[in-house]
């Protein structure tokens, strides 16, 4: 099964998978490892942990097709991109599905800021209008090579206007041929129950550990309805928190000894990059 017909699947079955986020195909790689069904190539994760920057829409499309390419060539489960506002208009649109898809991408997420856009989660956000939005989720739909490929609808409309002018963005963005949506950022159980509730096709939840959403759990979520709930940089927000307890002992001891046990053993990080399967290459390949 292609990986596209497995994310089509996935979301179909509506409960509530899991899918934590990646902004490098390290962390991918732990995420396939520990048994998830998908990875998610953060937006918010590569500006934070390859720019060192927050997530305003610095990132570029040939970034993220980059970042893509990495985690498609290190794992093999179905990506979710996040490729922001599609950086640029519905004919930027087309260059971004076409780039992204050729990179490894199952399933593509654009929502309908202005540009520049930022992170869900933040204060100051806005969005361009309903019928702009429909006209790039047209593009993208007519852009995949692959007709599997999953367009994923965004809203960020519940934090500028309401949730009934979010969900009305979010039926006129299915009637433009998306394959599920995700309204970004409700604030209560009860909305996201009304969420899943008012809106036909498969739904993404996304929890964002200190953002707006309350996190009911994935049995609740999955009695909701909903067919992912995102953790987009749960693992970046616990390496970051390891870095500065383990750097500060570091800076503050001169030694590692008293977080030692906060480290990763040199054996459980050459699995964790399958440093086995190239020393076998490097056998096969020598020079006799």
């Amino acid at each position: 099964m292609r990986a596209t017909e497995t994310l089509k699947s996935i979301l179909a079955r509506r409960e509530a998978v899991s899918v934590p986020g990646a902004a490098n195909a390290l962390f991918a790689r732990v995420i396939e490892d520990l048994g998830f069904e998908a990875v998610y190539v953060t937006g918010a994760g590569v500006a934070n942990m390859h720019l060192g920057a927050p997530d305003i829409g610095l990132t570029t499309v040939t970034e993220v097709a980059s970042a893509v390419a990495a985690v498609a060539d290190a794992v093999t489960l179905p990506i979710i991109v996040d490729a922001d506002t599609g950086f640029g208009n519905a004919v930027n649109m087309v260059r971004t599905v076409r780039l992204l898809e050729r990179a490894g991408a199952a399933g593509i997420q654009i929502e309908d800021q202005v540009f520049p856009k930022k992170c869900g989660h933040f204060t100051g956000k806005d969005v361009i209008p309903p019928g702009e939005m429909v006209q790039k989720i047209k593009a993208a739909v007519d852009a995949r090579r692959d007709g599997d490929l999953q367009i994923i609808a965004r809203t960020d409309a519940r934090a500028v206007e309401d949730l009934d002018r979010a969900i009305a963005r979010a039926q006129a963005y299915v009637e433009a041929g998306a394959d599920a949506t995700f309204v970004e950022a409700p604030v209560s159980v009860e909305e996201l129950a009304r969420i899943a509730r008012d809106l036909p096709v498969p739904q993404v939840a996304n929890i964002v550990f200190g953002g707006r959403t309350p996190d009911p759990g994935r049995e609740r979520l999955a009695g909701m309805g909903f067919s992912i709930v995102l953790y987009a940089n749960a693992a970046l927000q616990a390496a970051l928190k390891a870095s500065f307890d383990v750097l500060g002992a570091l800076k503050r001891d001169g030694s590692l000894a008293e977080v030692a046990d906060r480290l990763a053993s040199f054996e459980e990080r050459q699995r964790a990059v399958d440093k086995e399967a190239w020393d076998a290459r490097e056998a096969r390949y020598r020079a006799p």
